[in-house]
């Protein structure tokens, strides 16, 4: 069901969100509109989402925190370094725990037209062919499921969108503690089924 371009689905959501959740879904749903009146909502991997010729941005509660963030987040200009220091980020750097924690409306509604605007004269985010073309999973990784069934398992039933995801985690990492970092997660996550991006398709309960 929908009314004009909201839908129930995420009327719900935010309803069954924690308390503390509600009035920054609230705010971040408003102002996603505001900034443009041909946004439609949609539910994709369990959460909100913001659509115009293409997605355009999300949200999701957690037990204690919100995040929002931007599908094109890396071609956006970032002034007020919403995303830290991280450019390939699409969740911004700020864990919300309240509406106070939100930048000014007139903050939001320029990065939300700007993720429109990318939208609207169909700007694609530039893909890396060197390592779309040829990407393996570095021995560490592979070593290290071999030492770990249950991720394994996980891993080799993946499709290779789900793989790539945890390869190229891995690969970007600048510093080997910040390698061993990811690998630990990577493995707990595959050792539970879960995919890389598993924060961002739950709805916390």
């Amino acid at each position: 069901m929908s009314r004009g371009n909201r839908i129930v689905e995420v009327d719900t959501y935010i309803k069954k969100s924690p308390e503390f959740a509600r009035p920054i879904l609230i705010k971040l749903r408003t102002l996603f509109h505001k900034a443009s009146p041909q946004i439609q909502e949609t539910m994709k991997w369990g959460v909100p989402h913001f659509e115009y010729k293409g997605i355009v941005g999300s949200f999701a509660a957690f037990k204690h925190h919100v995040g929002f963030g931007f599908w094109k987040s890396k071609l956006l200009k970032d002034p007020q370094k919403l995303f830290g220091d991280d450019p390939k980020a699409s969740m911004c750097s700020s864990k919300l725990t309240s509406i106070d924690g939100l930048p000014s409306d007139k903050v939001l509604l320029s990065y939300i037209k700007q993720a429109v605007d990318l939208n609207k004269h169909e700007v694609k985010v530039p893909v890396n062919k060197r390592r779309r073309d040829k990407l393996t999973a570095p021995d560490y990784f592979l070593a290290a499921l071999k030492r770990n069934k249950k991720a394994a398992a996980t891993y080799d039933g993946f499709s290779e969108s789900n793989r790539r995801d945890y390869i190229e985690w891995l690969l970007d990492a600048k510093q080997d503690a910040t390698r061993e970092r990811r690998l630990k997660s990577a493995l707990a996550w595959l050792a539970e089924g879960k995919p890389r991006n598993w924060k961002y398709m739950t709805q916390a309960k």
